[in-house]
């Protein structure tokens, strides 16, 4: 079957359907990773976006069980060169297509996906339409224009859990995951790493926060406009000096403007699994895996609280930063890998030591409060 991607400014791309039938519109980005289009596919941060597979020949291993990153996919279509028909994998449990079209999402294959990449870097991300029912170019291209984009809008809400769930109930540390969109990989590290691991839906308030008295707060990473979004970030500054806190991507857009900053959107955004991060602080260079549009303004950040971490290469814009005082930090990459290179994931280690140190503040702060009160009642 026949399929059209239209782009908002005019340009037009034909090419083959396959998965669902139907029509989506959402912003059109392009992803350089050359593997895991499982877990782009499934990672809910990709909501209200199309995207475009740079790399040439997708579907070649499958779809399994394991490798998926929520409970269903959240991208509005899939873009690729090549679709792999044949699936040659032994975890490999049913093609690309099929998944597609059990999730009703629309691909096309056939797409000149070097020119498509080359357009958005020189243009910008944009608003497009995918169609297998509507074949007219014109009537495309306006419903393109006239399709909302991601500015302004709280896209969280679309795809967070609607009450708590516990996702590991052993373990040495206690920490609450606020889902803003989370991947399930970040769940996955934290149970490896001793915790008990409890999932709240970013609707959550501070005090029900509060009153579950976790050791450390995870912000996790999410879809759309992180500017919309002021009922979490009311929430994060309520919550800044309770307990060790760790954002990633969305969550550390979130920290970001709980600290005083401003975010603004990126000309066509980080999407792939090869991004080049420089630590500041020891210059060590970590290749990442990145997921997003918008960016926190390093110089609405005030820097006598704030130190700026981390950097990208390509473009020097804001990849992390810490609070001076409190045990708060953040990154705007997913040191949770999945799929891609695992180079950040010594940064959950930086959290749980940031978390046994804070409860060995507090049971000495206990000490010393318990003698006092026996030294007063001597007295």
């Amino acid at each position: 079957m026949n399929a059209i991607l239209a782009l908002e400014d005019g340009m037009i791309f034909k090419g083959r359907s396959f998965g669902a039938e139907g029509e989506r519109s959402g912003e059109l980005v392009f992803n350089t990773s050359m593997s895991g289009y499982q877990e782009i596919i499934t990672d809910p941060s990709y909501k209200g976006q199309i995207v475009a597979m740079t790399y040439p020949l997708i579907g070649n291993y499958g779809i399994n069980a394991e490798d998926v990153e929520s409970c269903k996919p959240f991208i509005e279509g899939f873009v690729v060169k090549e679709y792999s028909k044949i699936a040659s994998n032994w975890r490999s449990q049913k093609s690309l297509a099929v998944y597609l079209k059990e999730n009703n999402i629309v691909g096309i294959e056939g797409v000149d996906t070097r020119r498509l990449t080359l357009h958005i870097r020189q243009k910008g991300a944009m608003k497009a339409v995918l169609s297998t029912v509507d074949l007219d170019e014109k009537s495309l291209i306006r419903k393109a224009q006239d399709s909302p984009g991601l500015v302004g809008r709280d896209l969280v809400k679309e795809v967070i859990c609607s009450k708590p769930y516990i996702w590991n109930q052993k373990g040495k540390f206690k920490v609450v995951a606020i889902d803003c969109g989370i991947k399930l990989n970040m769940l996955r590290i934290l149970e490896r790493k001793d915790c008990q691991v409890v999932v709240v839906p970013a609707t959550l308030s501070s005090v029900e926060i509060l009153k579950m008295k976790p050791d450390g707060l995870l912000l996790s990473n999410g879809p759309g406009d992180p500017a919309a979004l002021p009922y979490i970030v009311n929430t994060v500054k309520e919550l800044l000096d309770k307990f060790p806190i760790f954002g990633i991507c969305l969550g550390h857009q979130m920290l970001g403007q709980a600290l005083g900053g401003k975010t603004y959107k990126l000309k066509f955004g980080h999407h792939g699994a090869n991004q080049p991060v420089k630590d500041i602080k020891t210059g060590k260079v970590s290749i990442t895996v990145q997921n997003h549009g918008f960016c926190v303004d390093m110089n609405s950040l005030n820097k006598k609280d704030i130190e700026l971490t981390h950097v990208n290469l390509n473009d020097n814009t804001l990849e992390g930063l810490r609070h001076k005082k409190l045990p708060i930090f953040s990154v705007q990459f997913h040191p949770e890998s999945s799929s891609g290179p695992h180079d950040a994931e010594y940064l959950f280690d930086e959290f749980i030591k940031m978390i046994q140190k804070s409860k060995v503040k507090k049971s000495n702060d206990k000490c010393q409060n318990s003698k006092r009160k026996i030294n007063s009642k001597s007295k």
